[in-house]
């Protein structure tokens, strides 16, 4: 299995729901407003330079870690994550910059914080894109 496989399974692992072959067409349904039995797999497909994005950002072990500790929390502020990580806090929101340039983390300003959840849409997209490969 690829590092990218191994770091989708592991998002699985804590709770993250993607779609699968099983349920893509409840995915389907999600994404597009054209009715799922129409729609073709292409339609829902990852372009590969987003996938590449993504897959890029998954390739640091700390910035799978974030994911993880993201899905267990639902939320974060970085000074949370500083916390459980042996990391600065500039290191930390760089990763972050990353993961949410990717698609995969996105960020709401409260105050002069920014708290971080994981973007599930874009956990979607990128299982989507792993399984067309």
């Amino acid at each position: 299995m690829g590092h990218v496989s191994e770091a989708v399974a592991g998002l699985l692992a804590y709770g993250v729901r993607v779609p699968t072959t099983r349920n893509a067409s409840r995915a389907r349904a999600e994404v597009s407003p054209t009715n799922p039995r129409d729609a073709t797999p292409n339609e829902f497909a990852v372009d590969d330079e987003q996938l590449a994005t993504m897959a890029k950002a998954l390739g640091h072990p700390t910035r799978v870690k974030i994911l993880r500790l993201l899905v267990a929390r639902n939320a974060c502020v970085t000074g949370d994550l500083v916390a459980e990580l042996p990391l600065a806090q500039s290191t930390v929101s760089e990763h972050l910059r990353i993961l949410r340039e990717a698609g995969l983390v996105q960020g709401e300003i409260e105050g002069p914080r920014t708290s971080y959840c994981v973007n599930r849409e874009g956990l979607a997209a990128l299982q989507r894109g792993v399984s067309s490969l």
